[in-house]
């Protein structure tokens, strides 16, 4: 018999052996490619234009910038992904190392299980003290900032020595998590009220479905520092979730009803930059390259991050992870180069990008 259970009757209450297991299963199941949104985040639906003749030499090529009221070396995030298993503490150890040694922005892992967990707040002391000049975001799901007292999350922006605090919206997946919360009630409040009372920017995260011009004019309000637009085109949390069911649960099967459900990364951007809010607007989903980042860049956005090909180079060691961050820089020189820009601001002063196929 198919299992009834309705998604508003699920509870906060997960063993720490279930939570660790669960993280273990997104770790996994994120690298599965049935689980990624290929072809759905419209970056191959817009080109750069080539500029034969740049009048600058590639030494020139900056990629440094600013963001969050501060100056940054360059553009790049390292997106969240995991927290609060054995493996993920030398995962984000490595992640962290990596992001202090070459200026990049790392997002952690939700700090979720520290609210009731004391004893989790180790993992992120470790990871501070390895890399003590790393520009290191915090974590924490709407659902949980609803529940959750300002006090508290200061806490977490404390034991992070965190620049700023990533709040993240995952209806879908919570609607399609065995262990689900999907209690989003006076969310927009929550984030409003955080914002004016945390001593960090607060930055607004979807986590792979993309934001609505809708969603995207209320936000304008709150006093939120970013927008992380995190749109369909990458890892996609419906699809993990829905293999984490079992076959006779009624969830297994609506996600395959919503395996491409969202707005793409590219939409996202566009409706977000042409608001011209107080915001930053910051870009993810489905960046698999230093040119997709140049695109995401010239269309308006601060910052681009990217997650699961940086999560697939870390777990093959620390060599491959640097040279693949390496990579993703040298390519967007590369895209600055060759459209005569010699910084971001210049690719975005200039409007050197194009729809294909329009």
């Amino acid at each position: 018999m198919a299992t009834t259970l309705d998604p508003r009757e699920t509870t906060d209450r997960e063993t720490a052996r279930a939570f660790e297991s669960r993280k273990v299963d997104h770790i996994r199941l994120s690298l599965d490619q049935k689980n990624q949104a290929t072809g759905f985040s419209g970056l191959d639906q817009v080109q750069l234009i080539h500029e034969a003749l740049p009048d600058l030499d590639f030494a020139q090529v900056s990629l440094a910038t600013k963001s969050l009221g501060k100056k940054i070396a360059t553009p790049f995030l390292v997106s969240s992904m995991t927290a609060g298993h054995a493996d993920s503490v030398n995962l984000n150890l490595l992640l962290a190392r990596a992001c202090a040694e070459l200026g990049w922005r790392m997002g952690v892992g939700s700090q979720r299980r520290e609210l009731n967990d004391p004893q989790a707040a180790a993992e992120w002391k470790s990871v501070r003290q390895a890399a003590p000049k790393a520009s290191l975001l915090g974590n924490l799901g709407v659902a949980q900032l609803i529940q959750t007292k300002t006090p508290q999350i200061e806490k977490l922006v404390d034991t992070l020595e965190a620049d700023g605090m990533i709040i993240h919206l995952n209806a879908l997946q919570e609607c399609l998590q065995p262990e689900g919360t999907p209690r989003f009630k006076g969310g927009l409040k929550a984030i409003e009220r955080l914002t004016k009372q945390l001593s960090v920017p607060v930055v607004v995260k979807e986590t792979g479905c993309g934001f609505s011009k809708a969603t995207l004019k209320r936000l304008r309000s709150t006093g939120v520092a970013a927008v992380d637009v995190s749109g369909l085109g990458g890892t996609h949390w419906g699809r993990i979730e829905g293999d984490r069911n079992t076959k006779d649960d009624i969830r297994f099967d609506a996600a395959q009803t919503f395996k491409g459900w969202g707005i793409s990364t590219v939409e996202s951007v566009c409706d977000a930059v042409k608001l011209k809010p107080k915001y930053e607007v910051w870009a993810s989903g489905g960046v698999r390259s230093g040119l997709d980042a140049a695109k995401l860049l010239a269309m308006g956005s601060q910052v681009v991050g990217f997650a699961m090909p940086v999560l697939d180079a870390a777990l093959k060691g620390e060599d491959e992870l640097r040279r693949k961050l390496s990579v993703f820089e040298y390519e967007l020189k590369t895209a600055l180069f060759c459209t005569g820009s010699v910084s971001i601001e210049e690719l975005q002063q200039k409007k050197v990008w194009k729809w294909l196929d329009r």
